[in-house]
Formats: C-alpha cells, sequence, structure tokens
C-alpha cells in the first residue's frame, strides 16, 4: 500500500512526461502541429522537476505540478472565506486564522491584515488586553525566565516560548531535525516527547527537555520499567537541560497509547530501546509510583540522577482532588519539583478517540488556574515554576496564559505549522503530504530541515516581538507584569468581566490557614485530598 501511495503521489508528473515524450514522438513523426502540446506538457514536466529540487515547499517536493493547484485554491481563498463569513459557515476559524499566522510570520512576512478584526467580538467568551494611553516600547523581546528551585544545581535560563512535546516517531526525523536546528538558531528549548532522544534531537546541538513518559522510553528495562542507570546516561548529556514527567496530556488524558509494529524503524527502536516487530505500547499509568508521596520520592530521585536538573511533571487537570493529593505530598516530603507544565484539553495529538478529544481533560484555562491557585493556597507557588500548554499559538496567547499565572508557555501546533504542517488530519496514516508526521522515507523528504529550521526561528522571533508589541501596548515593561485584570472577557448576555473576576488570584496559603475562609470549594476539596494515596475518601 505504502509503494502504490507513493506510486500515486507522482503519477500526474509521470503523466505530464509521458505526455510530452509522445507529443516530441509526434511531432517528428506525424505533424508539426504536435509542438504545441509538447510546449505545453514540456513546460508542465520541467515546472514538475523543479518542485522536486526546490527546498522551500513540501506540499510540491512531494506532489509536483499537481501540488500548484492547492496554491491556486489559497489564492481565492479570501472570497470563499467571506462567503463562509456572510453565510455564519465559518468552520474552524482558530485552525485557519492561526495557520495562516504562523506562516506569515515563519516566512518573515507582513502579518497586517486591513479592515480590523475578524473575530465575532460580540460572541460570548471573546476575551482582549485592555491597553493604556501611556504605552511603553520594549527594544529586547527575548525574554526569559530562571526555572529551578531550592534543591536544582543546574537551573536553566529558558525561553518564554518554547517547542511543546512532539515525539520521533509521531513525527519524521526531518522534522524533529528541522525542530531542533531551528531552537538552536533561536535559543529556545524543543520538548523531546515520550518517544526518547535520537539522533535527529542531538545532532543540531537544541536545548532539550526530556519527558519521560509510562513507558521510559530511552531509560527502560527490556520489560518496561524505569532503569536508573539508563536514565543516569542520557540525562548527563549537557543538550538536556529539564526533566519532563508525563503524567498526561491534554488530547486523551488517562488513555495511553500504541505505535504499532509496522511503522517502528530501526532508529525509532534504538531511540526508544523497544524490540523491533513489536507493538510499542505507553500504558496509561506508571509503574515507578503509585501513591502522591512516592510520585514526589521518584521526582526527587530523577533531580539526583540527572546531577540536580530542573525536573517537574505535566498534566491536564481531571480530579482536582488528585492534584491536591500531589501537593499535600509535595509538603508532607518537602520535595519540591521545580516546574509543572499544564496541558489543556484542546491540545493536539497525531490520534485520539474522538471522545477523548472532545470531552475528556479540563481546558488550559481552568486547568492552569485552579493549578495556580491551589499552589497559592499550599504557600509554595513561589518555589515551582508553571508552563502552560493546548493552542498557543499567537502572542495574545501566550499573554493571556502569563496573566492568569503561567510563567511560559509551550507550543507543538505553533511550530508543527512553521515546519509547513497544513492540517491534512492524516497524521496516523503514515501518509502526511508534507513530510512532517510520517516515518515513510519518500514523504519526509518532501520536508527540507535546514530551510524550516529557519523558519521555526523566525516565528519564534517574531511571536515574542509582537509579545513585546502587546506587552507595551498594555503600558507594561515586561510580559511576566501581565494579571488578570489585563484581560476582559465577553460573557453570554453580552456583558464584559474583568479578568481578575472572571479567574481571580485566590490568598497565598489560604488551604494551610485553618482559620481562613474557603473560596470557590477549594477548602472542601483540599480536606478530601490525601498525600499517602490518589483513591477518594469513604463517604459515610
Amino acid at each position: 500500500m505504502q509503494d502504490l501511495s507513493n506510486l500515486t503521489r507522482f503519477s500526474t508528473f509521470a503523466g505530464v512526461v509521458v505526455l510530452a515524450a509522445f507529443s516530441l514522438i509526434a511531432m517528428l513523426v506525424w505533424s508539426g502541429w504536435f509542438v504545441l502540446p509538447l510546449v505545453f506538457f514540456g513546460a508542465l514536466s520541467a515546472l514538475g522537476f523543479q518542485d522536486i529540487r526546490q527546498p522551500s515547499h513540501s506540499i510540491l517536493r512531494n506532489y509536483p505540478v499537481l501540488g500548484h493547484m492547492r496554491f491556486l485554491f489559497e489564492g481565492i481563498r479570501p472570497e470563499i472565506r467571506q462567503y463562509l463569513l456572510e453565510n455564519d459557515q465559518d468552520e474552524e476559524p482558530f485552525s485557519r486564522d492561526a495557520r495562516s499566522l504562523v506562516y506569515q510570520r515563519a516566512k518573515g512576512q507582513e502579518d497586517a491584515r486591513p479592515f480590523g478584526t475578524r473575530m465575532r467580538v460580540y460572541d460570548a467568551g471573546y476575551s482582549w488586553v485592555t491597553h493604556s494611553v501611556q504605552p511603553t516600547h520594549i527594544t529586547d523581546t527575548d525574554f526569559r525566565i530562571t526555572i529551578g528551585g531550592k534543591d536544582c544545581k543546574q537551573p536553566y535560563l529558558a525561553s518564554i516560548y518554547n517547542i511543546s512535546a512532539m515525539s520521533f516517531g509521531s513525527l519524521s526525523a526531518n522534522a524533529i531535525s528541522a525542530l531542533n536546528k531551528g531552537a538552536a538558531k533561536g535559543g529556545f528549548a524543543h520538548d523531546t516527547g515520550e518517544g526518547g532522544i535520537s539522533r535527529y534531537h542531538r545532532e543540531a546541538g537544541g536545548d532539550l527537555i526530556y519527558e519521560i513518559g509510562s513507558g521510559y522510553f530511552g531509560c527502560r528495562t527490556e520489560d518496561g520499567q524505569f532503569s536508573p542507570e539508563k536514565f543516569t546516561t542520557q540525562a548527563a548529556n549537557d543538550q538536556i537541560k529539564m526533566i519532563e514527567l508525563k503524567l498526561s496530556q491534554g488530547a486523551k488524558p488517562g488513555h495511553g497509547g500504541m505505535l504499532p509494529a509496522a511503522k517502528i524503524t530501526q532508529e525509532i527502536s534504538d531511540a526508544r530501546g523497544v524490540p523491533m516487530g513489536q507493538d510499542c505500547v505507553s500504558p496509561a499509568s506508571h509503574s515507578a509510583f503509585s501513591t502522591p508521596i512516592e510520585m514526589m520520592e521518584f521526582l526527587g530521585k530523577l533531580r539526583d540522577l540527572s546531577g540536580g536538573k530542573p525536573v517537574g511533571f505535566k498534566l491536564c487537570i481531571g480530579h482536582q482532588r488528585e492534584f491536591m493529593c500531589m501537593v499535600k505530598a509535595m509538603l508532607a516530603t518537602n520535595i519540591i519539583p521545580d516546574f509543572i507544565v499544564v496541558d489543556g484539553t484542546e491540545g493536539g495529538t497525531g490520534a485520539a478517540p474522538l471522545e477523548f478529544a472532545n470531552h475528556v481533560g479540563m481546558p488550559m484555562v481552568e486547568g492552569l488556574t485552579f493549578v495556580h491557585n491551589t499552589l497559592r493556597g499550599a504557600g509554595i507557588r513561589d518555589q515551582i515554576k508553571l508552563g502552560a500548554a493546548g493552542k498557543i499559538v499567537s502572542a495574545f496567547d501566550i499573554a493571556r496564559a502569563l496573566a492568569l499565572g503561567a510563567d511560559w508557555c509551550n507550543s507543538a501546533r505553533g511550530f508543527m505549522f512553521a515546519v509547513g504542517c497544513i492540517q491534512a488530519q492524516a497524521c496516523h496514516t503514515n501518509h502526511c503530504p508534507v513530510g512532517v508526521a510520517t516515518q515513510d522515507p519518500l514523504r519526509a523528504r518532501a520536508l527540507d530541515p535546514e530551510h524550516k529550521s529557519v523558519r521555526v526561528a523566525r516565528f519564534h522571533r517574531n511571536t515574542l516581538k509582537a509579545l513585546g508589541e502587546m506587552t507595551g501596548a498594555a503600558g507594561l515593561s515586561k510580559p511576566s507584569d501581565f494579571l488578570p485584570h489585563h484581560l476582559m472577557q465577553r460573557q453570554s448576555d453580552r456583558s464584559m468581566v474583568q479578568g481578575n473576576q472572571a479567574f481571580p488570584y485566590l490568598p497565598e496559603g489560604f488551604l494551610v490557614d485553618d482559620h481562613a475562609a474557603d473560596h470557590m470549594g477549594y477548602k472542601e476539596r483540599w480536606s478530601r485530598a490525601s498525600a499517602e494515596t490518589f483513591n477518594p475518601p469513604e463517604y459515610v
């Protein structure tokens, strides 16, 4: 089937070459009038050869000649879009507008647009940043934070915008290479995803966040358990700046995953430490710990084995009480993670059951607000840095996350767009038309790592530049100054509500103060949380 698919992609190009050759023979044998089809098909053949050789457009490298149809339709898209708007059929506005924005910033094109906002400003949920009549001017937009708490020996000076977790195996070798080269050029971090560390992560030398999932890929024993020895060897590499324990991902929290044996190449086998010819399973839960206290002890172990590098965990919020169990375990053991990444259910993935993608897990805004306020209530918010992920593509997305409590943001979708993803939604088929989410070497060839890495770095730089302009418009000196009151949100009745009303910062230490008042039911959940177990208490 794969060979047939590859033949189909080049069938149009092969057809015009054959027709050009036939026209040449016919002109020589029968009539000079065949010079007209010869010129036409000869020009298309030359165009096809140019398409295969050029590095800029992955679609054209994979679909020579035929791929130009996409750019033809793209040219008339504004008219089609206006028709859809007028007829209230505007499908997936976020995906389309975000992709367009990323492409423009990645290519270094002007991203200004005429005729003002394209959003429906009277719709419920529409939000905006309040601006000042005394804006500031920010020249240095290389915004950074230091990640690493009291027990961290090797703190990391991180960009506030980094590449979110995407595994080698889910993405092609060329896509991983382009992302890491871009991270190296732009000076930001590249999260490995749970698929281990491949040579494509290492070649360019970009900063890495080593994500460890329930499969312990790259640091596992033959029976799939955590291997301290292998982890120590991996973590010793200077390229690895932070260690991230993955509890769940937003797109399919609590589900686990599997890479079919048919998709496992020798390179994937080597990176993950799994045998060839067998399905690669990521269990839904970890085997290295089963209680909140054991989880904190495991994080402490990872910090020690890594030589004191920043250690934290990523999760999509599910049972709120369970996160409170983790926080109680932090207080009980005095093992405080250096960071926590909050993933939203709106986050993307290559494949997930529809019910999980749409109806399991907490959205990023609510999850981030809950985590931020729980840590404030426990009195340890200042010891832990918070990352946020889940459809964070634009400068406004970053500003909103920072206002709601994040210290930095991660993006998978934005950087995938930067390397050429067109959202063909063929990730699970291995037939990605632009070579991003495939292990087919011929399809992956369409993505030129060197060319796309420049776009990755440029997208990062231009997005932070836009964030600097938005920060200045709000009259602030740095993005970390954003607070909830800098946001406004429209309600369902078309009234407005200020961000600090919709997403208030709760008082410091109120959860551990017996005399403090409860807020929004936090204390009731806190009373049911236990550092010793994730299991719910018995109701009498």
